[in-house]
Formats: structure tokens, sequence, C-alpha cells
């Protein structure tokens, strides 16, 4: 009978799209966090390039819950919610042909990263959409926005996809 287990540094790692999620829900779980955000906005100094950075961050702020009125926690936590469900999504649809083929190489941290760049202004885009006072001029702008965290991000990603099993 043959054996189907993989032997090897392989098999100590999960999928690459796994591990790509994975990183995706503790960077939004971390950098998001009201800790963090709050953190952020009264350490760092918005002109230089580090505190922009450190700012930049904690786009996919979250919150416990909202303080206005009308609004409930899937309003104001829509836009993390839909970057790490996007991710996931795309992490795992995107990579898998041209990744199978070539285990641990290059391809697969720049699908990883792409997913994520891509994952965050679809995110920005529908949570605008879907959100309250929805229009589409601040929709495009918020995709803008997302999307430029998910360039300045998606690297993170990238970097944990690698060496996974596609």
């Amino acid at each position: 009978m043959a054996s189907t287990q993989r032997s090897g540094a392989v098999s100590r790692y999960g999928t690459a799209a796994g591990t790509g999620t994975l990183a995706a829900l503790v960077l939004v779980a971390v950098c998001g966090s009201p800790l963090y955000v709050g953190w952020a906005e009264d350490n760092t100094d918005p002109n230089s390039a580090g505190g922009w950075y450190l700012r930049l961050l904690a786009w996919p702020a979250w919150r416990f819950g909202s303080d206005e009125p009308g609004q409930g926690v899937l309003a104001t936590d829509l836009r993390a919610i839909l970057l790490v469900v996007l991710a996931a999504a795309l992490l795992y649809l995107l990579p898998a042909s041209q990744v199978a083929r070539v285990q641990g190489s290059v391809s697969q941290f720049f699908s990883g990263w792409g997913a994520y760049v891509l994952a965050a202004g679809l995110a920005a885009l529908f949570g605008t959409l879907l959100g309250p006072d929805p229009s589409l001029l601040a929709a495009l702008q918020a995709a803008g926005t997302g999307a430029t965290y998910g360039f300045l991000s998606g690297w993170i990603i990238g970097a944990a996809s690698l060496g996974g099993r596609a």
C-alpha cells in the first residue's frame, strides 16, 4: 500500500492559503484592535514615515460596540469582517493553479500579497456601500485607501503564504 503522507518540511506546514488566512486574521485582530488603534493615534507622528505606516496598519479598525444609536456591531466592524472573509476566499481561489506546480516559490508570496491587496480594496468598497450612508464617491475613495493598506501590509500575508502546500 502506498503512503499518501507527505514527508520532510512540507508536512510540517499548512496550506499556503491557510497560513495566509491565519496571518490576515491575526493582522486584523491585533492592528485593528481598539487598543492598537488608540496607541497608534496617541504615540505616532503622522508626518513621519514610521508613524504613518503604523497608523495605516490600524486601517481595518473594529470595535466591540457602536457609540452611535442605530448602528450595530456589524455596521461598525463590517470592513474588518469583510477583509478577513475576502482574504480567505481570494487566498484559496487565486493562487491554486500556479503555485500547485512549484512549491515554496516566489509566486506564493506574490499571490498572497496580491490577494490581500484585492481583498482590502473590495472590503473597503463593499463595506462603504453596505454600511450606513452609502455613496459611490465614498466607496471609491475607500477602495483606494483599502488598496493602499493592502499593498503596504500585504507583504506580511505573502510571507506567511510562503512554504505552505498549494
